[in-house]
């Protein structure tokens, strides 16, 4: 999953309030949960900036098995492979709960970072989300199912959790399935390891059903199991 870049979150900050000030005055889409922003196939050259909510991004195999691809959440963008010049979109965008939208024509989006000189950062952006998705290859090959679920978890904490003393919140349901599409495992698989994790007080479920990651004690655990 993608490393902790501090180049990389810097950008991702001044890009979040580049887009802003380009959105400011645009209306936003509402998106009602599970509907997609766009799917597979679909011609559609905007790039989306989220002001709420979430949205996952799948792939289909061609036995239509979904592969997850990412989460976003407020803040993020998402949507900008329509500046490679495919034609149609590879994923499709779903939304997770009721999302709030505002899209960015592809030409304006550049313009943009032109404006703001953030085209150098965008770039180094980029070959980050490269290396990620070849870690996840590599890992998909190299790293046995337990330990890519404990890697997926601590990403997801630090993408979307909230920060406590000793443990991160995530307060976004993520499904069991979700987890084996992002992992490429079985749903059956991931229950075991999860209620291990459980049992070992890597993690926690709150009474609100948020799941709670203990980040330097699960850190600790793949350690040892590597």
């Amino acid at each position: 999953m993608m490393q902790d870049y501090p180049e990389t979150d810097l950008f991702k900050k001044q890009m979040r309030e580049s887009l802003q000030r380009e959105v400011r005055n645009s209306r936003a889409i509402k998106i009602a949960k599970h509907a997609d922003v766009y799917a597979g196939g679909e011609h559609d050259e905007m790039v989306y900036f989220i002001e709420s909510g979430q949205v996952k991004l799948i792939m289909l195999s061609s036995e239509g098995r979904e592969c997850l691809l990412a989460i976003h959440a407020s803040g993020d963008v998402f949507g900008e492979l329509c500046l490679s010049g495919i034609a149609g979109r590879l994923e499709t965008a779903t939304a997770m709960e009721d999302t709030l939208l505002k899209k960015v024509p592809c030409a304006k989006f550049l313009e943009r970072l032109a404006t703001d000189s953030l085209l150098e950062g965008f770039v180094k952006y980029l070959a980050v989300r490269v290396a990620d998705q070849q870690e996840v290859i590599a890992n998909l090959v190299t790293v046995d199912s337990e330990q890519r679920l404990g890697k997926t978890l601590l990403h997801l904490a630090r993408q979307l959790g909230e920060k406590g003393q000793r443990s991160t919140r995530i307060e976004l349901r993520i499904s069991h399935e979700e987890l084996s599409n992002m992992i490429g495992t079985t749903r059956p698989r991931v229950s075991v390891f999860m209620q291990r994790f459980r049992n070992l007080g890597l993690i926690e479920h709150t009474e609100e059903h948020y799941l709670i990651v203990k980040e330097n004690k699960l850190t600790t655990y793949l350690a040892t199991i590597a």
